[in-house]
C-alpha cells in the first residue's frame, strides 16, 4: 500500500513538472528580460537560502549592487525584505519584517528601527529624504512616522483591526498626495483610508489586500495577494479595471504589489514563495507589465544567472518623478 502511494505521489509530481515545462516552452516571455528596465528588486521568504535574504539593484541587465541578511536574527526573529525604495541620493529605505532602515550604497546602515518583541513590519515608505512612514504589526497595530535624521518619532497612528494574529493584520501601507494613509486590513477584508489623526474617511471591500495605492486620478489600485488579482476601484468603490488569472498566459500566484507607470501600464509582482515546493519556482514569472487593455509587454523570469528569487516589490528606475516624495504613485 505504501509503495502504491509513493508511486502515485511521484507520478503526480512528475506530471505537474512536465505540465509546467510545456507551458514555459510554449509561451515566449515578452520584452527584454533583465534589460527591459533598471530596477530595485526585493522578495520575501526565499526559503531556499536561509543565510541570505537579498535585495538587488539591476542596471543594463546585470546585478550592480546586492545586500543580504540572514533569514533569522540572532534572537531567532524572521527577516525578509518586503519593501524598498531607492532615494535620489542613492540611499535605500527598506523594511525587513524584524525592522526597518536606511542603507547607503556603501552598505552602511545610517538609520535603523528594530521591532519590539511580538511586533513586525512589512512596510517603510520615504517622506522626503529625512522622514519615513512605516507600519508596525502588533497589539495595537500602528503607523509610525519618524524623522530619520534625528531619530525622532513624529507621529503614531493606531490602526484598529479585529485580527487576533499579528502577522495577519496588514502589509504595505502608503501615504496619499492628500496626506492620508491607505491600509489593507486582512481580517476586515477591506481597504481603509485614514487621516493622520486616525479617522476613517473612506473604505472599500477588498479581501486579501496586500497593498493599496491612491492614484493621481483618485482611484485606488489594490493588489489581491492570494487571490492573484489586481484591480482599480473608483471613489464609489466600483471596479474600473481588473486583472485576474484568466487575463495572462502564465500562472498567477500571490499578487503582492502593483505600480502604475507614467505610460499607463501596470507592473505587478507575482510572488510564488507561497508554493512550498521550491522546485516549481524556476521558470515562473516573477514580475510582469501589462497595458491598460491587459496585453503583457514584459514578463521577467530570472531564476538562474542571476537568481533573483521571489518578488514582492519592484521599483523601476527609469520612471520620471522623485521617489523621495511618492511621485511614483500615479
Amino acid at each position: 500500500m505504501k509503495t502504491r502511494l509513493f508511486l502515485f505521489v511521484m507520478l503526480f509530481v512528475f506530471c505537474r513538472y512536465a505540465e509546467a515545462q510545456i507551458i514555459n516552452k510554449e509561451y515566449k516571455l515578452p520584452g527584454n528580460g533583465l534589460n527591459q528596465h533598471p530596477f530595485l528588486y526585493v522578495g520575501e521568504w526565499d526559503v531556499r537560502n536561509p543565510t541570505a535574504q537579498s535585495m538587488f539593484l539591476v542596471r543594463d541587465g546585470k546585478i550592480v549592487w546586492q545586500y543580504s541578511i540572514p533569514q533569522r536574527t540572532a534572537t531567532d526573529h524572521i527577516q525578509e525584505f518586503d519593501d524598498a525604495t531607492l532615494l535620489s541620493n542613492g540611499n535605500i529605505v527598506y523594511a525587513c519584517m524584524s525592522g526597518a532602515g536606511i542603507i547607503t550604497s556603501e552598505k552602511n546602515i545610517i538609520w535603523q528601527y528594530i521591532c519590539p518583541e511580538g511586533t513586525e513590519t512589512h512596510s517603510c515608505q520615504p517622506i522626503g529624504k529625512d522622514s519615513v512612514l512605516m507600519v508596525l504589526n502588533g497589539f495595537p497595530g500602528k503607523v509610525l512616522i519618524f524623522n530619520t535624521a534625528t531619530n525622532t518619532l513624529l507621529k503614531e497612528i493606531v490602526i484598529p483591526t479585529s485580527s487576533t494574529n499579528t502577522h495577519g493584520q496588514f502589509r504595505h501601507v502608503r501615504i496619499t498626495p492628500n496626506k492620508t494613509i491607505m491600509v489593507g486590513l486582512f481580517a476586515e477584508k477591506k481597504v481603509v483610508e485614514f487621516t493622520l489623526e486616525g479617522k476613517e474617511v473612506w473604505s472599500v471591500d477588498a479581501p486579501s489586500a496586500w497593498s493599496a495605492i491612491r492614484l493621481h486620478n483618485r482611484n485606488t489600485l489594490i493588489s489581491g495577494d492570494g487571490l492573484g488579482s489586481t484591480r482599480e476601484v473608483n471613489m464609489k468603490g466600483e471596479t474600473v479595471w481588473e486583472l485576474t488569472h484568466a487575463d495572462v498566459p502564465f500562472k498567477l500566484y500571490n499578487s503582492q504589489t502593483a505600480s502604475r507607470l507614467a505610460n499607463g501600464n501596470t507592473v505587478i509582482s507575482n510572488w510564488c514563495a507561497g508554493n512550498k515546493n521550491t522546485e516549481e519556482w524556476a521558470g515562473t514569472v516573477q514580475v510582469f507589465e501589462v497595458t491598460p487593455d491587459k496585453k503583457v509587454v514584459w514578463a521577467l523570469s530570472s531564476w538562474k544567472n542571476p537568481d533573483l528569487g521571489p518578488n514582492t516589490y519592484i521599483q523601476l528606475l527609469d520612471e520620471p518623478g522623485s521617489p523621495d516624495n511618492g511621485e511614483l504613485q500615479r
